[in-house]
This record gives C-alpha cells, sequence and structure tokens, in this order.
C-alpha cells in the first residue's frame, strides 16, 4: 500500500511537471503578416512590414509570453503605385522623420503582462521599442494552436515621430497626419 501510494505520488509530480513547462512556439516570418494603416485628414496609406523574428510562450494551453523583431528596412506602401508616389512616401516613412531605419533598422516587442480575457484571449502589454524608444502598448491576442491575431494601435508621438502631428504643429490644415497608426497582425506558428 505504501508502494502504491509513492508510485501515485511520483506519477503526480511527473504529471503536473510536464504541465507546467513553458513551450516557446516560434513564429514563421514567412508565413506571418503585419499590415499598417496611417491616416492623415485627407485620406489614409496603408502598407506592409516584415517580421524578423517572433516567439510566443506557452504553458500548458495558456500564453504566458512573446517577443517580437520587426524589421524596420521592410516597410512597403501597399495603396500606391510605382511611379505615382509609392517611392516617395516608403522614403519618407523610412527617414528620419518617421522611423529612421537607417539608424533603427528594427523595433521590437516585449510582452510584460498577460490577462486572460476569454478563452484563447489575452490582454497584452509589453514595451514597445521604437527609434531606441520604449513605451508600454496594450491590446488584445487570440490564438489558436497555430495562429495568432491582434489589431494594436500605436501613438507615433510617444516614438518621437512628430511630423505633421496637429498635437505639436498649428496651421497645419488639410496636411496634419494622425498620431495613431493602425496595424493588423496575423501570426503564424
Amino acid at each position: 500500500m505504501k508502494n502504491l501510494k509513492s508510485i501515485a505520488l511520483a506519477l503526480v509530480v511527473v504529471l503536473s511537471t510536464i504541465s507546467v513547462t513553458a513551450q516557446t512556439k516560434k513564429v514563421n516570418t514567412s508565413a506571418s503578416t503585419i499590415n499598417w494603416v496611417g491616416k492623415k485628414v485627407t485620406g489614409a496609406h496603408e502598407g506592409t512590414i516584415n517580421l524578423k523574428d517572433g516567439t510566443l510562450v506557452f504553458k500548458g494551453k495558456k500564453l504566458v509570453g512573446g517577443t517580437f523583431v520587426v524589421d524596420m528596412t521592410s516597410m512597403i506602401v501597399t495603396d500606391l503605385k510605382a511611379g505615382q508616389g509609392k517611392e516617395k512616401l516608403e522614403g519618407h516613412l523610412k527617414a528620419n522623420d518617421f522611423f529612421g531605419s537607417d539608424k533603427f533598422a528594427t523595433a521590437t516587442l516585449v510582452f510584460k503582462k498577460l490577462v486572460t480575457k476569454a478563452p484563447n484571449v489575452y490582454t497584452v502589454t509589453g514595451d514597445l521599442t521604437i527609434k531606441g524608444i520604449t513605451k508600454p502598448v496594450t491590446f488584445d491576442l487570440a490564438t489558436t494552436t497555430t495562429s495568432a491575431t491582434a489589431n494594436v494601435k500605436i501613438d507615433r508621438t510617444k516614438y518621437d515621430i512628430k511630423y505633421g502631428s496637429g498635437s505639436f504643429f498649428d496651421s497645419l490644415g488639410d496636411k496634419a497626419i494622425n498620431d495613431d497608426f493602425d496595424l493588423a497582425i496575423a501570426l503564424k506558428f
């Protein structure tokens, strides 16, 4: 009887250790997408940017962490055609008055706090670093066994991207650009 209890206790310890062990899932960067939209008084522009690296960490089925690196040099404008302003806007977005991708080739996001909002849906607070400036950002992330999606709103002025911001410059009129830009993120792993 004592041996049976010892075996049962050992089995419980082994099974609980297995279920608590973290599993890191590497994001498939070529199958994942990040679409961006920046709005201004007279319209909007949209495009894509590539994920350079990323992982999500799970304990059992629960998301407990994540780290991502975005290639800021990969920013593409998709709403304009070549020769019709596409190259000019892409160059401007990569210039110092926007993302300064020559000096700051990557942006990073590190999850700091996760709160379960619903089954497989988490409210994530993470440290987002753009242009060497780190600020907290909060968004909802939905997960499945092979993917994750999120819509993230970022205030660019927190990262010293003030070009065309009505919050910092007067008399911009219809040239004002919204402080916030939106990211639609679809991750595959």
